[in-house]
């Protein structure tokens, strides 16, 4: 019997991923756990191994996107042969709602012999290629029969669509290109995706621009309130409209155009969303560093294992400053300030294109060694593509460095749901008087960026307090 291969969910958050390649061709013979495929979510690529030994049958594409749980393959025994897709019914007519699952179901039932092949499931069998010609020439791909391997629509098929399959929708947007989520919300909806605004961004239809269009329909609908008499009516000045987002005109042509998309437009979102929902405030805070230096002298003499860097050092205090200050560990929710009772540490890693924060578990209960282990070995995941995407969810704190290129001091953005961030500056000498004689002293500058809706100004100061203090005494961090 034939071993079903679905879309894994790496990680709480993780919705959807799309495959980048299969790295076992088409009817080869895998065993358990062998890696078969590559796969890119929101956050990382990951390679996906087999759940089980059997001949390989590929259903998804590169390219293709799909949604978590969704089968992209099968595992076939010996001489099993794959299923037949199942055709499915005609299309609904114009006056029926879309489904999710397809660009659009105002195009009238084909003649059988043009009948597209749709697997169970109802999810067309197409090419990336084949999207995108789709989309250049409005043609409904449900109105196209695919040959290729199982019945997929390719390029080829689409040109030769016959006479009437090209469609628009009045007031729509044509060909409907839309994430997985946006399509999930639009069926449960019953909204056809045609009508709804690409965003300018992703360039498709988003979950969000979905819920937006459905507010905006709502508001047409809601019956219009009996104007108040005379007596009723308040004299109050004409407040204008607020302005719809848009984009400012280009002040010269580009010489490249970087699509936010993927992990760029993750992280775009992830921290425009943070500054517009949280209360942001930073202070700086100066640590005296000439015990960690020492400290890390001494273990570079007698070193049994990996010798803790400065960030290392830092990330222990803040851990160890989290437990005793529980309000920077916790998160809001529609209840209120959620005290989180595990201590994990995110540590911002830059990657090619874009930005990792690898999570530290139990932060608080390691000692140096072993963290500074868990920190090297999560980094060099991070920048080598191989981290897992579950070693990226449940920080509940970050740290982020910058002293490496030169910074000083600078403002991080929380990532949420945290409450909270600490910037680490540079190791610098600073000039003092000691006993009326000039002398320099290691010095660096700390960055906390706090959410003020979940702690207030001393308690933030007395939590970056803590953390200087601990990394005068290193020796508290183990």
């Amino acid at each position: 019997m034939a071993i079903e291969i679905p879309m894994p969910k790496l990680g709480l958050t993780m919705e959807e991923a799309l495959i980048i390649q299969w790295l076992v061709d088409e009817d080869t013979a895998v065993e358990a756990d062998q890696p078969i495929l590559l796969i890119e979510t929101d956050k990382t690529e990951t390679e996906v191994g087999a759940p089980g030994s059997g001949r390989l049958h590929q259903i998804g594409e590169p390219g293709d996107v799909f949604p978590c749980g969704q089968l992209i393959g099968l595992l076939l025994a010996e001489g099993e042969t794959p299923p037949e897709p199942e055709p499915s019914a005609a299309p609904a007519p114009a006056t029926a709602p879309a489904s999710a699952a397809a660009p659009s179901a105002a195009v009238p039932a084909p003649v059988a012999a043009t009948a597209p092949v749709i697997p169970a499931g109802g999810r067309l069998f197409v090419s990336p290629n084949a999207r995108r010609t789709a989309a250049e020439l409005g043609v409904a791909l449900r109105t196209v029969r695919g040959t290729g391997p199982g019945g997929r629509i390719v390029s080829e098929d689409v040109v030769a669509a016959p006479a009437g399959s090209a469609h628009t929708v009045p007031g729509g947007s044509g060909f409907a290109v839309a994430s997985v989520a946006a399509r999930t919300l639009a069926d449960l909806l019953g909204i056809d995706l045609a009508t709804v605004p690409v965003d300018p961004v992703e360039r498709r239809v988003t979950r969000d621009g979905v819920a937006a269009h459905v507010r905006q329909l709502l508001g047409q609908l809601a019956p219009t309130p009996a104007p108040p008499s005379p007596s009723q009516i308040t004299p109050a000045p004409a407040a204008a409209a607020p302005p719809s987002p848009s984009f400012l005109p280009l002040l010269q042509e580009p010489t490249e155009t970087i699509r936010m998309s993927g992990m760029r437009g993750t992280i775009a979102k992830r921290m425009h969303a943070s500054l517009q929902e949280m209360a942001q405030l930073t202070l700086t805070m100066d640590a005296d560093m000439a015990a960690v230096l020492a400290d890390r002298v001494a273990r570079k003499v007698d070193a049994d294992g990996p010798v803790p860097s400065i960030t290392d050092y830092v990330v222990a205090a803040a851990a160890r400053a989290l437990t005793t200050h529980s309000r920077m560990n916790a998160q809001v929710t529609e209840s209120g300030i959620a005290l989180l009772p595990e201590v994990h540490v995110g540590l911002a890693v830059a990657v090619e294109n874009g930005l990792m924060v690898p999570v530290v578990r139990d932060a608080a209960h390691r000692d140096l060694v072993d963290l500074a282990a868990e920190t090297s070995r999560l980094a060099a995941a991070a920048r080598s593509g191989s981290i897992a995407p579950g070693e990226l969810d449940g920080g509940t704190f970050s740290v982020s460095a910058l002293g490496a290129f030169g910074v000083d001091v600078f403002t991080p953005v929380i990532n949420p749901p945290n409450a909270g961030i600490l910037g680490v500056g540079r190791l610098r000498d600073d000039l003092v008087l000691v006993d009326g004689a000039v002398t320099t002293v290691k010095r660096m500058t700390l960055s906390l960026t706090w959410d003020h809706r979940v702690v207030d100004g001393v308690p933030a100061a007395e939590f970056c307090r803590t953390i200087v203090e601990l990394l005068a005494d290193p020796s508290r961090l183990d």
